[in-house]
């Protein structure tokens, strides 16, 4: 009689210790889920973000990175419900270091960094697609603004957020960048820059 009492008691015990766990697991994955849906908002770490560029011609390319002056962005969701971006168009870096290419981008005939010391992003519009997002929104450079759309993803961990978008081009003669370009000069030959920049960029930002 005694080990009958016993089997049912341990029995009991399994039974009691498998539902425990169980409830706790469930509590830690509506943990977690709860803390996807937590709206962020915050102030953008220019010292850890960086946007990337590729400028390309027909005997070679050249690529480096512009900074960030200043931004913010309001994450929820999983997606970038706000965000402004400005950057420093004077920290124009070329990563084979070539100040002689480098003091050509910020001259007049390419940025006219001294007359427009910052460029501009602002999100408009964001839509997910096949997993990611479709960023939407106003580039601001030497004064002119178009509409771009690139993919982008963003990823929380703790207290830092990260937008970061996939390479996409954007068109400089949009913007009035003119030198070496086939859309403001006839036979150029192959002395041509093209007109489109590959970009991309990683953004982060801390709570």
């Amino acid at each position: 009689m005694k080990k009958i009492f016993f089997t049912i008691a341990l029995v009991a015990l399994v039974l009691v210790s498998f539902t425990t766990l169980n409830t706790t697991t469930e509590v830690v994955n509506t943990i977690a889920d709860t803390n996807e849906e937590v709206s962020f908002e915050g102030n953008v770490d220019v010292a850890n973000s960086v946007l990337y560029w590729k400028g390309s011609k027909p005997t070679g390319s050249h690529n480096g990175t512009v900074n960030l002056k200043e931004g913010s962005m309001k994450v929820k969701n999983g997606k970038i419900k706000e965000g402004t971006f400005i950057i420093d168009m004077s920290t124009i870096k070329e990563d084979g270091g070539g100040k002689r290419l480098v003091g050509h981008l910020m001259n007049g005939d390419f940025f006219d960094v001294k007359k427009y010391p910052t460029a501009k992003f602002v999100v408009t519009k964001v839509k997910k697609k096949d997993g990611k997002l479709a960023v939407t929104g106003d580039l601001t450079i030497k004064n002119i603004t178009k509409s771009i759309t690139f993919l982008a993803s963003i990823s929380v961990d703790g207290e830092v957020v990260t937008f970061k978008s996939e390479t996409f081009e954007v068109n400089r003669a949009d913007f009035n960048v003119k030198y070496g370009s086939k859309s403001f000069f006839d036979n150029l030959k192959n002395k041509f820059i093209n007109d489109m920049i590959e970009f991309s960029f990683e953004v982060k930002g801390t709570k």
